[in-house]
């Protein structure tokens, strides 16, 4: 039976970081799942530095979210990755999303979270005290307030958690993740 992994975004989800674990995923042969408010396409950014002080954000491809957060059982899922870009700023204030992410962490199931993902776990501030993770650096603050000790390395293993910087450090997220998936 093959392995399920939940995806969750809303629009302006970072390009890369869900498409990129979305089709590793499909290509380990994992049913994958992306889950968003409501089924729909979702419109994708692409986030880049280009000697600003801060990422420009420009208009991505669509991905289609084949499932409502209110329909979600996480029982029915190995794994949960959490993609950036500034979709976690609103997917976060859904009501059904930290019960989803909590279950995650109750049932130590792997957990890849990459960029400003790291908004989404402060909605669990119960699973990630004493918990070290790393992020994009503009999260630092909410990654200390919520109980966390922020890492420096652009890759942070925590036991079922897996954190990375932002989008270049996702081969190495994936890595992690799918060893820990078929572990």
């Amino acid at each position: 039976m093959a392995k399920k992994i939940l995806i969750l975004a809303g629009d302006a989800v970072e390009a890369l970081e869900i498409y990129y674990p979305y089709f590793r995923c499909l290509e380990e042969g994992y049913d994958t799942t992306i889950a968003a408010a409501s089924p729909k396409p979702l419109h994708t950014v692409v986030h880049d530095f280009i000697g600003w002080e801060t990422y420009t954000e420009k208009e991505g491809y669509l991905i289609e979210a084949t499932a409502a957060f209110a329909d979600i059982d996480p029982q029915n899922y190995d794994g949960l990755i959490i993609p950036g870009g500034r979709a976690p700023e609103h997917i976060r204030l859904n009501e059904h999303v930290p019960k989803i992410v909590s279950h995650f962490f109750e049932a130590n199931k792997p957990i890849a979270a990459v960029c400003h993902a790291s908004l989404v776990l402060t909605t669990v501030r119960e699973h990630l005290q004493n918990r070290k993770m790393t992020a994009y650096i503009a999260c630092k603050p909410e990654v200390e307030a919520a109980g966390s000790t922020y890492i420096e390395e652009p890759l942070h293993t925590d036991g079922n958690l897996v954190s990375g910087h932002a989008w270049p450090d996702l081969p190495g997220l994936m890595k992690e993740f799918i060893r820990q998936i078929n572990s």
